[in-house]
């Protein structure tokens, strides 16, 4: 592959007054005051570092008063994947979140915390005095029911007020959590919760999703008696009034123990905080579990520096309970941002659902997918001259990379003054790797620099690192947000072989990335779904960007069967066609443009439509599933239909695979 050497177009460059009032100027003067270390920009701020690792980390956490309860006697100590950090140092991740003063946040109890909206029109607001005033009373009521540190609590829930107040209730008492959706299947949820033995669920009796509505009673119940480790069951009659014999009402619950004491156990810096979970595509998820304290420095950072968000600003993530951006959401309380959760579907009833939340709500950051942004391109939609979103100063995207298409269209279409952040980084960190910063350019098609604190390179072949070049993504000096532990992995042995198998000591990521010479990036999909034509080593998402540029595209998957050890393999695409499109009136516009802006080498050997692609839970694109289907591995043995959001989507490639 031979990258364009030209330099892209800058679609936004900050100004210097700007930047003067940006936290991470004021962090800059800080390290200049109380450091001596004098850094003119974000690339020495960047360079320092991952540098000085632990005098960075130590500088973040005193910069936003991180509250101890016993001070650490370390910053770090180790290496990856055995690095320990902040060893000695007790916290709580609760505090952070509701306590004033972390961050510079009054966080006074008038001040709005939570702005909920559900599809259906459903609202509600939440101050900080009445967020404390809820969770203390839900955290009473945990301990009523014999909960206390270190037992899990679990919910499958939504996005809503009453997940965010079970959580922050769950951490104030060192207890550990874990969430799925709602419109998760059983199965799916079973095997997430029943590994870690819950001792409460917190459960929704339904929900709302494309204009109807659904009730999950005997999910609830199934759900019940696979977990023989449940004492309780608390259930929210979130959509109408349907209970669930033998379960705990949230209303009565919250009422009875009104009034109980917000108090914060100090735990460990490594004490567990939750439990998020891959994929399971291929076996049971794994258990990936993080700290209280990596996650608190690690967000501070993210949200704070990275993001600039501080008291004042309204933070907007469209996320499920299932991606992590639900974590970094709801972490927006640590810096005293104003929080605004949506449940529902961003489609319903049409594609203006979160322009419209926008305006109403003055956001001042919004965050969504990428696959969103496309939709919305494809759509024809003019946000910015049917709303007034004159609040907006930054649009974040991640999921999946940002289209050159998409970069045009936000620019053009919500605002040419509106910050373009397109995020990279993953579940296993819960955090970003590349990413933006209130003080860097965009540059167009491109993660504008790597994130404060993440030594990230590419690797070649050969394990060295390379520049303007395609490469393995690695992060090759710890990072306090890595996961402690996989849940039922004593000896860590599947977490070595997750990150640390191919470079020992260095975190292989997964990703194909080139970085510029600028510092910018560019991400080019999964490095374990790469096409190989003839040699020449192609990312999907650089085929899904010309692809799914075409309007008469739905979606898109493609595989090379070759890449999975046979040489005489096909490159096949499969697509999803707008309504009324036939694969004849466009397939020789995709073969001349996929040959003339990839290569020849390139254009499959068959296009073959197809009514969806199959989906992760989480929304991914199956290539790797489905390429080892189309491989002849047996497709029990390629994929769990239970982590697939729509599992009978891939009957048509398991039926393809026999032709």
């Amino acid at each position: 592959m031979t990258p364009n050497p030209d330099v892209p177009e800058v679609l936004w460059r900050p100004a210097p007054e700007q930047v003067a009032d940006t936290r991470i100027e004021a962090f800059r003067d800080w390290l200049r005051a109380n450091r001596d270390t004098d850094l003119a920009d974000y690339a020495e701020l960047w360079r320092y570092s991952v540098a000085h690792i632990p005098e960075f980390w130590a500088a973040v956490a005193e910069f936003f008063g991180v509250r101890w309860h016993d001070q650490p006697h370390t910053v770090l100590s180790g290496a990856m994947p055995a690095a320990k950090w902040f060893e000695g140092g007790t916290l709580n991740y609760a505090e952070h979140a509701l306590r004033p003063g972390v961050a510079g946040a009054s966080k006074g109890d008038d001040e709005l915390a939570v702005i909920f909206h559900r599809e259906d029109g459903f609202t509600e607001q939440l101050t900080y005095g009445d967020l404390r005033a809820q969770v203390a009373a839900a955290r009473a009521g945990l301990v009523a029911l014999g909960v206390g540190k270190g037992d899990r609590v679990v919910a499958l829930a939504p996005n809503c007020p009453q997940t965010l107040i079970a959580f922050l209730a769950t951490a104030s008492l060192g207890a550990i959590w874990s969430c799925c959706p709602p419109d998760f299947g059983i199965r799916a949820v079973a095997e997430r919760f029943t590994q870690i033995e819950p001792k409460v669920l917190i459960a929704v009796n339904g929900y709302v999703y494309g204009g109807r509505a659904f009730d999950i009673r005997d999910t609830v119940r199934q759900l019940q008696a696979r977990i023989p480790s449940l004492s309780a069951t608390v259930l929210v009659n979130y959509v109408g009034e349907g209970a669930i014999e033998g379960t705990i009402g949230w209303r009565a619950w919250l009422a009875e123990h009104c009034g109980g004491a917000l108090a914060y156990e100090p735990v460990d810096f490594a004490h567990p905080l939750w439990v998020l979970y891959s994929s399971g595509t291929t076996g049971l998820p794994k258990g990936i579990v993080q700290g209280h304290g990596g996650i608190v420095v690690e967000h501070l950072k993210t949200l704070g520096l990275q993001q600039g968000l501080g008291p004042g600003d309204r933070f907007f993530w469209f996320t499920t309970t299932g991606w992590m951006m639900w974590n970094l959401l709801v972490s927006g309380l640590t810096v005293g941002a104003t929080i605004v959760v949506y449940d529902g579907s961003p489609g319903y009833p049409d594609l203006n659902v979160l322009w419209h939340l926008a305006e109403q709500h003055r956001i001042s950051y919004f965050g969504t997918s990428a696959p969103f942004v496309q939709s919305c391109l494809k759509a024809g939609l003019k946000p910015a001259e049917r709303y007034d979103l004159s609040a907006l100063r930054v649009l974040g995207s991640t999921g999946s990379p940002l289209v050159v298409e998409g970069f045009r269209w936000i620019a053009r279409e919500v605002g040419e003054s509106v910050q373009i952040c397109s995020v990279s980084g993953g579940t296993d960190l819960c955090a970003a790797l590349v990413g933006a910063a209130p003080d860097v350019p965009v540059w167009l098609g491109e993660l504008s620099c790597p994130v404060l604190g993440a030594a990230v390179a590419a690797f070649d072949e050969q394990g060295e690192p390379v520049v303007e070049e395609v490469g393995e993504l690695v992060i090759t000096e710890p990072m306090p947000s890595m996961p402690v532990f996989f849940w039922a992995d004593p000896d860590g042995s599947r977490l070595r072989e997750a990150y640390f198998e191919r470079y020992p000591g260095v975190w292989r990521h997964g990703d194909w990335i080139r970085f510029t010479r600028r510092g910018s990036a560019v991400i080019y999909g999964r490095s374990d779904s790469t096409l190989n034509r003839g040699g020449v080593r192609m990312g999907t998402a650089e085929f899904y960007r010309v692809v799914e540029a075409f309007d008469q595209v739905a979606d898109s998957l493609v595989v090379d069967t070759s890449a999975a050890g046979n040489e005489e393999g096909r490159l096949l695409c499969f697509l999803v066609l707008a309504p009324g499109v036939t694969l004849a009136e466009i397939e020789p516009g995709l073969r001349k443009e996929l040959r003339n802006a990839l290569s020849p080498r390139h254009v499959p050997d068959r296009f073959v439509v197809v009514a969806e692609i199959p989906r992760t839970l989480s929304g991914k694109k199956c290539e790797v599933p489905v390429k080892r289907i189309l491989s002849g591995v047996a497709p029990e043995s390629a994929v769990s239909r239970d982590a697939l959001a729509n599992p009978a989507a891939l009957t048509p490639f398991v039926e393809f695979a026999v032709e």
